[in-house]
């Protein structure tokens, strides 16, 4: 980011279910981020999985931050009407050769590890995919394309950390914490873009992943600190990775911590996590939901403090 950048940050939920109580705190936590700042907040409706993504969430997602007292500019940004965006990005990279056509099928892929409990894994906990289409012959590719064969688009990562090292001048790649990660990071965090191997940029049944979209977007609306979970802390480096590739603005990040249930786990639309619309039918208020969350004790020190 640069020096004297204006703050701004956003909370970009996807609609494919009802907001809980972690949604209320990264949202709220992304809000008074800039608020304490004198900065900018912006949400972005994060709907490019179009078979999962439904209109009824969107207004729920509206009803609930304003509920909350969440306030944001406007227009709110649909990324289901940017896709001509994230498509140019993705041919830049193809024409710089840092994507490579991949065929293999997830049942091909489970067989491929089968038996294999040693098999290597990103820190999402999903295999790491072992680079079968990478290799494939250039005729073959341009064949099986032409003849309409269903494919993703994977990043080459040892030759996107080359281009990267050349593009930073072989500095590595790496962002500016300001909240604190999984492990205690903070400040000048150098990234391990490689811990994902060939992670897909262009998916077959939704056309491009999160990993473009998000960074295409954020550069776009000129967000200087992404605010966000632990969960999303690792994956920062792909992001940054794409930033530096892609010749886009460099953010700054702070991850905040997760909310769990009784058993520790993060709470999760899968796992039906409480509501906020339940909590609010229970005569829960809003006053309730921040006291609950404790917001203020996570926040950066800051004595303009004051927010939504």
């Amino acid at each position: 980011m640069a020096r004297g950048q204006p703050i701004v940050t956003r909370f970009a939920p996807s609609p494919n279910g009802r907001l809980h109580l972690g949604h209320a705190y990264s949202a709220l936590f992304a809000a008074r981020f800039a608020a304490r700042r004198g900065g900018r907040f912006l949400l972005r409706i994060e709907d490019i999985d179009h078979t999962r993504a439904r209109e009824q969430f969107v207004r729920a997602i509206h009803d609930d931050l304003r509920w909350l007292g969440v306030r944001w500019e406007e227009p709110v940004w649909r990324q289901r009407e940017r896709m001509a965006h994230y498509h140019a990005a993705l041919t830049r990279l193809k024409e710089m050769g840092l994507l490579y056509p991949c065929f293999c099928t997830r049942r091909r892929m489970r067989a491929v590890i089968a038996g294999r409990p040693d098999w290597p894994r990103d820190p999402a906990g999903a295999p790491l995919y072992p680079g079968t289409c990478r290799h494939l012959p250039a005729a073959e590719r341009e064949e099986r394309l032409a003849a309409g064969d269903e494919h993703a688009w994977r990043l080459d990562m040892s030759e996107a950390l080359r281009t990267a090292a050349r593009l930073l001048h072989g500095k590595p790649v790496s962002w500016r914490e300001e909240g604190v990660g999984p492990q205690g990071e903070t400040g000048l965090v150098v990234a391990d873009p490689a811990a994902f191997g060939d992670v897909v940029l262009g998916r077959k049944d939704i056309g491009v992943s999160y990993h473009v979209a998000v960074v295409i977007d954020d550069a776009a609306q000129g967000v200087s600190h992404v605010t966000r979970g632990h969960d999303l802390f690792a994956a920062s480096a792909v992001h940054r990775l794409l930033q530096v590739l892609l010749g886009l603005p460099e953010p700054a990040y702070a991850h905040h911590r997760l909310i769990t249930d009784a058993a520790g786990r993060k709470l999760a639309k899968r796992r039906a996590s409480t509501a906020l619309a339940e909590l609010r039918a229970q005569g829960v208020t809003p006053e309730d939901v921040r006291r609950a969350l404790a917001l203020e004790n996570a926040m950066p020190d800051d004595p303009q403090a004051q927010g939504p």
